[in-house]
């Protein structure tokens, strides 16, 4: 969740370290601080809040040296201040570690070191890592490190440098994303490649396991043997424009434009009209693996889960394949009903969400092949499954995923359609549905120009203490994403449920002071919709309806409407959700909020 950056070079480091946190901002953060050994010692600077604090800290009190490890952290252990900041130091002051992921026993690991005198400073499971890594020196860093790790339990992402050792920055990895930039002379250590972009496009990403030694002139990869590994390199394929705004106000705002491109691009190669199909090579899925799939569980969590009760939607009407939607969170603490002919359908922006991944793991453990709907390449989740579906939707910044979300309905659709026409869709059906995907970017395009009718609309509704939204069938997963987004970057009260459901309990709740969305296009179960919006105006709640065409059904019901294009039932939940990503924004906006890095949460979640 955190971002760890590292330098080692020719040049001053925290220059480097600076520019990688500033870079990483977006993945959500509490406190900063960077460590910079300058020869004779490990100096570090932290500050509570912005990245400003530590700059002006820094300012104050210059760092010097080419060696050095730099951190956002967002809070676990202890709360959001100084103290607890990273990076933590060991009680000679030799030793600097910054760390993404929970020590699960450093309650214990803390018990023992108070026992042989040593004193903690901080509320962190980290500061146990910088005090066994001193205990455990003897002359080399990489060594003292894989020693320590023996007697860690849980997940991390480590960066560590010494004074005792210089020249080099040791890390690991177990559950905490990591690579390594390569340079002329200088090499990089990051958690998000966007940190390095600036200097290098030539990365190595860690495997879960690895421990690397990384100096000016070049890096090693070992095993917790020490063992040398052999890890590939590669090429990081967008250009610096893609995180930066680039004249937008926001990087959300961004990226809700983008969204023309970004479906467009989901299909690209991939979406065969003519014959109603679509080809999509990263499966390593076989005719007789596809056909003999007897049931789909699909694993994600926040807006990644919602496009996933879209999939079963889709999967369950065109193919005819039962299928379970899971939260990645609650999976592998039941017992899942999970066998070899079970495909496990994951999906993650990042690649890197731990719940996710720990589900991946574990239904592929019991014998499912897994296919991984990621963004992210070189991620975990997509080293690690068994064929996957990229996103193409370029680096997504804003903390609240807008143009992921419709990727990943968009690569759901087309996985959909393949399964369909092998089992059986018809040709006539398969066009018609292929047609309507390859449609979507300029119905999107079409959303995206009237967007200053939603910002008229967010200005009444600002100041609401709540919302309720309500959708039907494949449009109530929309309800729920409208409801999340507004929560996210807003900060007001927003549920999405069942329109239908509404009578059960919500409806207590409507007056005249509670705005109602409904997500209400013209499709299969329209008329039912209508029914729902009569039951909350005849209880005076102001009704905001997403709609598709002019329905003398809804005449006097509706206090305010967006229109969206037409398409097909399956697929209006890409061109709906647009606008309540639209009205999410503005309110926040207007009320001032922090869109792009929203309280308390992170971009890529990698603690369970």
């Amino acid at each position: 969740m955190c971002g760890i950056i590292g330098y080692v070079g020719g040049k001053q480091a925290t220059p480097f370290l600076l520019e990688g946190l500033r870079r990483m901002e977006y993945r959500g953060y509490d406190s900063a601080g960077v460590a910079v050994a300058n020869g004779g010692a490990v100096v570090t600077c932290r500050a509570a809040g912005k990245i400003a604090r530590l700059e002006s800290a820094l300012a104050a009190t210059p760092v010097h040296g080419t060696v050095g490890v730099g951190h956002t952290r967002w809070a676990t252990h202890g709360p959001p201040t100084e103290r607890n900041a990273h990076p933590h130091a060991s009680a000679d002051g030799t030793v600097a570690v910054v760390h993404n992921g929970i020590i699960e026993n450093a309650n214990a690991l803390r018990a023992v070191l108070q026992g042989k005198g040593y004193e903690f400073r901080s509320d962190t499971d980290t500061e146990v890592m910088a005090h066994l890594v001193q205990e455990l020196f003897e002359g080399s860093l990489e060594d003292a490190v894989i020693n320590a790790l023996r007697e860690v339990e849980g997940t991390y992402g480590l960066a560590i440098v010494s004074s005792r050792d210089p020249g080099k920055i040791v890390a690991a990895r177990k559950g905490s994303p990591l690579l390594i930039g390569i340079g002329d002379g200088e090499h990089f250590l990051a958690s998000d490649a966007s940190a390095i972009l600036a200097h290098t496009r030539q990365v190595v990403y860690l495997d879960d396991g690895d421990v690397a030694v990384v100096q000016a002139d070049g890096y090693r990869v070992l095993d917790r043997d020490a063992a040398p590994m052999s890890r590939r390199v590669e090429k990081i394929d967008w250009d610096l424009s893609a995180i930066e705004r680039g004249g937008y106000a926001h990087f959300m705002l961004k990226e809700i434009f983008e969204q023309p491109q970004t479906v467009e691009n989901a299909m690209r190669g991939r979406l065969i009209v003519e014959d109603g199909t679509s080809k999509l090579g990263g499966l390593n899925l076989s005719h007789e693996q596809l056909m003999a799939i007897d049931n789909i569980i699909i694993t994600a969590c926040g807006t990644s889960w919602h496009s996933a009760l879209i999939g079963e939607m889709m999967i369950e009407e065109l193919c005819r394949i039962p299928v379970e939607v899971e939260y990645a969170s609650e999976f592998r603490y039941r017992n899942p009903i999970v066998t070899d002919r079970t495909l496990c359908i994951v999906i993650s922006q990042s690649g890197e969400t731990a719940d996710t991944l720990a589900a991946m793991r574990e239904a592929k453990r019991r014998g499912a092949r897994t296919l991984g709907l990621v963004n992210v390449v070189g991620s975990t989740i997509a080293r690690e499954d068994d064929g996957g579906i990229y996103l193409h939707a370029g680096p997504e910044i804003g903390v609240a995923s807008t143009k992921a979300f419709t990727s990943q309905v968009v690569a759901l659709a087309l996985f959909t359609l393949k399964l369909a026409r092998k089992r059986g869709l018809s040709v006539t059906r398969g066009i018609e549905f292929a047609k309507a995907l390859a449609a979507l970017p300029g119905q999107v395009r079409e959303v995206l120009d009237r967007a200053e009718q939603m910002e008229h609309i967010a200005e009444e509704f600002k100041r609401s203490p709540n919302v309720l939204y309500l959708g039907r069938g494949v449009n109530f997963p929309v309800a729920l994403e409208g409801a999340l987004k507004l929560k996210e970057i807003s900060y007001i009260h927003a549920e999405g449920y069942p329109a239908a459901e509404m009578k059960h309990g919500p409806i207590a709740l409507i007056d005249e002071m509670m705005p109602v969305v409904f997500v209400a296009p013209h499709d299969a179960v329209f008329d039912k919709v209508v029914s729902n919006v009569q039951e909350v105006k005849a209880r005076k709640g102001t009704v905001i309806a997403v709609t598709s065409r002019d329905e003398p059904a809804l005449a006097g019901l509706l206090d305010y409407e967006f229109r969206i294009p037409e398409t097909v039932d399956l697929l209006m939940p890409v061109l709906a959700s647009i606008p309540l990503q639209l009205l999410a924004y503005y309110i926040a906006v207007k009320r001032g909020a922090n869109v792009d890095q929203p309280r308390n949460l992170a971009k890529s979640v990698t603690v369970e």
